[in-house]
């Protein structure tokens, strides 16, 4: 696992051994152990790329990331993740509209789930989804970090 200081706080990530990011998180944030197992050490070359994009995005140069991504997760969680990364930034969404995305508006509470345990933050941007009022709900980097992302990317003003 590797540290990297964002403008928010600092940011744990972690890759597999093939390079791709498996956990992004801030660091206050407990990860969960089983996330982390069989994950590749802080070599700088294997995190150069995503500390770079992540600082082009917190200086707003960057809206999307390019990078290999390898989240783990069930079946389900796994299209929750992928659908949130066609949320484009400035845009949020509800977990209900979400889960009519995903072709069952019934599901609402498990995207809710589904969304609590993206093991990738920002980069997987469960910051975007709201609650069905529009207001903000949980994050696991804590409320204050969701509205500054959602500042930074235009999504709600203040």
């Amino acid at each position: 696992m590797r540290i990297w200081n964002s403008p928010l706080g600092p940011l744990a990530l972690a890759a597999d051994a093939g390079g791709a990011l498996c956990y992004l998180g801030f660091a206050d944030h407990e990860p969960r152990p089983r996330l982390l197992r069989g994950l590749a050490g802080s070599d700088p070359a294997v995190f150069a790329p995503v500390e770079r994009q992540l600082d082009e995005y917190f200086r707003g140069v960057r809206a999307a990331f390019d990078l290999p991504l390898a989240p783990r997760g069930t079946p389900f969680q796994l299209r929750v993740w992928e659908e949130l990364r066609r949320i484009p930034p400035g845009r949020t969404l509800s977990y209900g509209d979400l889960a009519r995305r995903l072709g069952d508006p019934r599901l609402a509470r498990a995207v809710g789930a589904a969304n609590g345990a993206n093991p990738i933050s920002i980069i997987i941007p469960c910051h975007r989804l709201l609650g069905a009022g529009g207001g903000l709900t949980g994050y696991a980097g804590g409320l204050d970090r969701k509205r500054a992302l959602l500042e930074l990317e235009g999504g709600i003003r203040t």
